[in-house]
């Protein structure tokens, strides 16, 4: 069976073969929902007007900061908040080459991955061939909502149900916060099989292509063997600048807000998963949805 259904550079088994994850519909793209969210199809950047076949940073208008990748692995020199930095790559408009080093997440799969069942954490996500350090494994792809919609999802569930909305705040450099939510529980890629660990050998980074909704693209954080599990950190700590920021977003606000065990098994594992609770809103008396502080 492949789970993505021929809509990947590669086929997507699963383990065991009889068996069959919960129906949802394949995106390997972000998907729009109308009138709940950016339109993330929407091509609004100006492409750079390089002849090269592979474009320079000191050059290229998608390269503003430095060169992103090297030898199709991000750029990581050993300090943390370089993986801070914003990512542009080439997009349709841009004069350069295919074969321009500047792409990377649009090119998608590039290494054979296999959904499988785990012993206690559900479905997961391993990787069937070696993977390098700084290499890009996948993205986590959904439905891109408002924080309006968001918050009426989150709310919607029972405490049983499987939460795959992930929100993603990125701070800029004027102090100005752009925040991304992205829900792949009906219609997603392989990115929602991905389980947390306390010490994951993914790091999540937002990659900007066609406009300013950002693919969220997972690259290894270290050489990863054959078979090994796949995981990232859900709370956004792991390489983050901003951990303090995001430890108070995690504190539960109500009886009724219960943290489910985290079943990692890393050395560092705290025992339970990641709680965001911003996304925990209430209406004020005029029926608008105000957020929990």
């Amino acid at each position: 069976m492949d789970v993505s259904r021929g809509l990947e550079n590669l086929p997507v088994t699963v383990w065991p073969r009889l068996e069959e994850p919960p129906g949802f519909q394949y995106s390997p793209d972000h998907v729009a929902v109308t009138e709940c969210g950016p339109d993330p199809s929407e091509i609004s950047f100006q492409g750079c007007s390089c002849q090269s076949a592979s474009c320079l940073a000191s050059m290229c208008s998608c390269l503003p900061y430095a060169e992103n990748y090297k030898n199709s692995c991000i750029s990581y020199e050993g300090n943390e908040r370089e993986y801070s930095k914003p990512i542009f790559e080439c997009n349709v408009m841009c004069q350069c080459g295919e074969s321009c080093q500047n792409r990377v997440v649009q090119r998608g799969l590039q290494f054979r991955l296999e959904v499988f069942k785990t012993a206690k954490k559900g479905w997961g996500l391993r990787t069937l061939d070696f993977i390098p350090k700084g290499r890009f494994v996948c993205e986590y792809a959904g439905e891109v909502l408002d924080f309006r919609e968001a918050c009426r999802r989150v709310q919607l569930q029972s405490p049983s149900d499987l939460n795959y909305i992930i929100a993603i705040r990125e701070h800029w450099c004027d102090g100005q916060i752009m925040e991304t939510f992205v829900d792949p529980t009906y219609k997603g890629n392989v990115g929602r099989f991905l389980n947390h660990s306390c010490e994951p050998n993914l790091i999540m980074v937002p990659v900007r292509i066609d406009s300013m909704v950002p693919k969220l693209a997972l690259f290894t954080d270290r050489d990863i063997c054959a078979e090994e599990e796949l995981s990232y950190d859900y709370s956004g700590r792991h390489r983050n600048c901003f951990p303090a920021l995001q430890r108070d977003q995690e504190k539960p606000q109500g009886e009724e807000l219960k943290k489910k065990p985290c079943y990692c098994g890393t050395k560092s594992c705290t025992g339970f998963l990641p709680y965001d609770g911003s996304l925990f809103c209430e209406q004020d008396t005029t029926g608008r949805i105000k957020e929990t502080l």
